[in-house]
């Protein structure tokens, strides 16, 4: 059985992806935070991990790209999962029972919108949706409620009290696959990948990259910039490039190895979103 770390706890988005990505014959490490999953990957506690890394309503988690780079981990796969999220509390209560509203930061961001319309609730930062929700369910504690998925709902015995409280409802976020050594993907399944790259700080170096990419017919579907600590004032670049035929992609890797002054390969797989 495949080991896979997660952010989270059983009956998060992360747990979904896991499921809807390699079955649920998996054996989870459940991981509070991103840190500690990676730690499970370094230290061989899990084989794989899935990591949260952009979403389209709160754009790109920054310190995640971080990790990725810091510790050298690769991609080998992608999923982008649609957000749903539904108010849960102990069965029996109704909205204007509940005084409190505990969730994690980004999903009280997504739902702002749907607590404007009933202030005498408080909103409170938590560390992990569904860990919410099994506390309110071990403890049953009335008057709180927790934002999580239906599964976490379904998991811990909860009751819907409001479902799809997200503001947008065209809400997705994109998950990638880690491990701690490179990939076996075929070459016939590969059409996209991640690099990381630092140019040279002078006018029209991007620029430059940009229609050599567009050349090689590589299309861009993500850049990122981020600050190098060490090195005031200047960036690293963090881009997504997807591609049609193989071929052309090695192509631009050899020239990119020649134009950047620090290149790196995160991840060669296949493109979640065909």
């Amino acid at each position: 059985m495949n080991k896979i770390a997660i952010q989270g706890i059983k009956g998060s988005n992360h747990h979904i992806v896991a499921n809807n990505y390699f079955g649920e014959d998996i054996v989870l490490d459940e991981c509070l935070s991103f840190d500690v999953l990676v730690d499970s990957l370094l230290s061989g506690k899990s084989e794989q991990a899935i990591m949260a890394i952009e979403n389209t309503i709160a754009g790109s988690i920054i310190p995640n790209y971080a990790l990725m780079d810091k510790y050298d981990l690769h991609i080998s796969g992608e999923y982008y999962l649609n957000i749903h999220h539904q108010l849960m509390a102990i069965p029996n209560q109704k909205i204007e029972d509940i005084t409190e509203v505990c969730s994690h930061p980004m999903a009280l961001l997504q739902c702002k919108e749907f607590f404007k319309n009933h202030n005498h609730i408080k909103l409170i930062e938590g560390v992990d949706t569904s860990a919410i929700a099994k506390r309110i369910s071990e403890n049953k504690i009335k008057g709180l409620a927790a934002i999580a998925p239906k599964l976490a709902a379904d998991i811990f015995g909860l009751e819907i009290i409001e479902d799809e409280i997200q503001t947008i409802k065209d809400n997705s976020t994109r998950f990638v696959i880690l491990q701690t050594t490179k990939p076996k993907n075929g070459k016939s399944e590969i059409n996209k990948a991640s690099l990381k790259l630092e140019l040279d700080h002078k006018r029209g170096s991007l620029a430059a990259l940009l229609n050599m990419m567009s050349d090689c017919k590589l299309n861009l579907t993500k850049i990122q910039s981020l600050p190098k600590i060490e090195t005031p004032w200047k960036y690293a670049f963090f881009v997504d490039v997807t591609f049609d035929d193989y071929k052309d992609y090695e192509k631009a890797v050899k020239i990119i190895e020649i134009m950047a002054l620090e290149f790196k390969i995160l991840g060669e797989y296949k493109n979640g979103r065909i």
